[in-house]
């Protein structure tokens, strides 16, 4: 768990993919979910956390169904959906908050 705050508190994104092993739609997004590893390297942290496993994390992010994917930045939940999900919204997302606040004034400036 200690692990897991750490990456979420970071600045880059985290996506967070909450799953079952017996759940088949989570066994369609793993290989989605290395297809945005690939794409984005170390733009974003990409981890998984079996609900099973993690029922207390699962509580505590209120993840009801799987698959349910988080993204957080800064410890933040700064974005989050249920179901399978393509490769191209989840980079987009990733991508949609790579950017810091002051990256972002800098660009409106």
């Amino acid at each position: 768990m200690d692990e897991f705050n750490k990456l979420i508190a970071e600045d880059r994104p985290t996506l967070v993919d909450f799953f079952a092993t017996w759940c088949g739609p989570c066994k369609m997004q793993a290989p989605i979910l290395e297809t945005v590893k690939n794409r984005v390297g170390d733009k974003a942290n990409i981890i998984k956390v079996d609900v099973d496993k993690n029922q207390a994390l699962a509580a505590q992010y209120h993840v009801q169904s799987v698959p349910t994917i988080i993204l957080f930045k800064n410890g933040e939940a700064v974005w989050r959906t249920v179901g399978v999900q393509q490769a191209d919204i989840l980079e987009k997302k990733i991508y949609d908050h790579q950017e810091t606040k002051s990256d972002e004034r800098g660009v409106n400036a």
